[in-house]
């Protein structure tokens, strides 16, 4: 389904884009170059970071959902890897530097505004850095994952503390039996 917001030109020869099935969906293409629109999710990346037993949560500073908590994460740059945007989020985000310990899970974000996103959560370890709300966050703090705040702004955010949760208990990561 395409929603209101959409290419109505095409952005190499600037025609008219019209709907025809493609790849057995419904997309916008162009009539005279063949440029398909593929609406695909952005991907995103952020960091679990627990310290004495208490994750590091952001309250959002921008919409959507001002105020409300999530991991430290965001949008990938075109340039960058999804550890490098990691990392550069988390020191944007909480002013900490941070080492990758592992993958933690891959989750899909389909309850943001803005996009549909692929959100890549990794385990790390700080190891520098002072803690400070900036960029996107207007507070940072370690939380005890048993008194996470009820305003999660994000599903995904929601499946990766419960996923988290049963990590702790039972050191198996998502998808391990």
């Amino acid at each position: 389904m395409i929603e209101a917001r959409h290419y109505t030109f095409c952005p190499w020869c600037a025609s008219s884009l019209v709907l025809k099935v493609a790849d057995s969906r419904e997309r916008l293409r162009c009539p005279n170059c063949d440029f398909i629109w593929y609406r695909n999710p952005i991907p995103a990346a952020g960091a679990i970071l627990n310290r004495d037993g208490r994750v590091l949560l952001v309250k959002r500073r921008y919409p959507p959902r001002v105020g409300d908590w999530c991991f430290p994460a965001g949008f990938m740059e075109y340039d960058e890897s999804p550890i490098e945007c990691c990392v550069r989020e988390i020191k944007e985000e909480t002013g900490l530097i941070i080492s990758i310990s592992r993958l933690f899970w891959v989750y899909s974000g389909h309850d943001d505004p803005r996009s549909n996103a692929v959100l890549i959560l990794y385990l790390a370890d700080i190891i520098g850095g002072e803690l400070a709300p900036g960029d996107d966050a207007v507070e940072v703090d370690f939380v005890s994952i048993d008194d996470i705040p009820s305003n999660i702004a994000f599903q995904a955010h929601r499946e990766a503390i419960a996923d988290y949760k049963r990590y702790l208990k039972t050191g198996r990561l998502p998808g391990e039996k």
